[in-house]
């Protein structure tokens, strides 16, 4: 059965830069010592795919216990992205990730961005990155991940049981849970997923990744 829709989250997936914003979150806390420097890191790890502006403020209310208003979590976004912004569009791509997005673009399956980043922000890199012909539509935060999947749905006519997530954390994992598609976690480690036992997994190190898997549902 041909799938109508493949939803991507973008770093540790796409981009194998998820590295890059943890060392950012570590410099950025440096300063108030290594206790909440590896609280800050630990936190990140365990909350991929959440907005760095809900982690901010997690870490000021959580790890600082100091008050911090909107008009600085927006402060704190911009010295992240200007951190991160350059290693990204350097970061090398997860192994197989191009081939299964040039599969996915032969098939005429269409495919979406659907990430943590600030949306203005993945729009760049996916730009600059010259992947946007893989990808029909591409979205980022401040948006909830399953609000973005179930509109794409809506909007596509899509039949939920014949759309794909492919995802690296719990938020992806949800998101594809409350929308009702078919998730595929990647991990970096396969003796150390995330994932509740018996999700479908992926490690990112593996070459072609999730081709086999994808080539799968060509339609007979």
């Amino acid at each position: 059965m041909k799938l109508q829709a493949v939803f991507w989250d973008f770093d540790g997936v796409v981009l194998d830069s998820v590295d890059v914003k943890t060392r950012a979150f570590a410099r950025m806390f440096r300063a108030y010592g290594p206790e909440v420097e590896k609280a800050v890191v630990d936190y990140h790890l365990a909350h991929g795919g959440i907005s760095r502006f809900e982690k901010f403020r997690h870490y000021y209310s959580e790890l600082l216990n100091k008050p911090v208003n909107e008009a600085e979590i927006k402060a704190l976004g911009d010295e992240f992205s200007s951190l991160v912004l350059e290693e990204v569009l350097a970061a090398p791509f997860i192994p197989g990730a191009l081939e299964t997005l040039d599969e996915l673009l032969n098939l005429r399956i269409p495919a979406f961005v659907v990430s943590g980043t600030p949306e203005e922000e993945v729009r760049q890199i996916v730009q600059m990155r010259q992947l946007s012909k893989y990808f029909v539509e591409v979205h980022g935060s401040p948006r909830k991940k399953v609000d973005i999947v179930e509109d794409i749905i809506v909007r596509r006519g899509a039949v939920p049981s014949r759309c794909l997530f492919l995802g690296d954390a719990m938020t992806d994992y949800e998101a594809a849970g409350k929308a009702g598609v078919a998730f595929i976690g990647i991990v970096h480690d396969i003796n150390r997923s995330p994932f509740p036992l018996g999700t479908t997994i992926i490690s990112s190190v593996n070459c072609n990744y999730t081709y086999d898997i994808v080539s799968e549902h060509k339609e007979k």
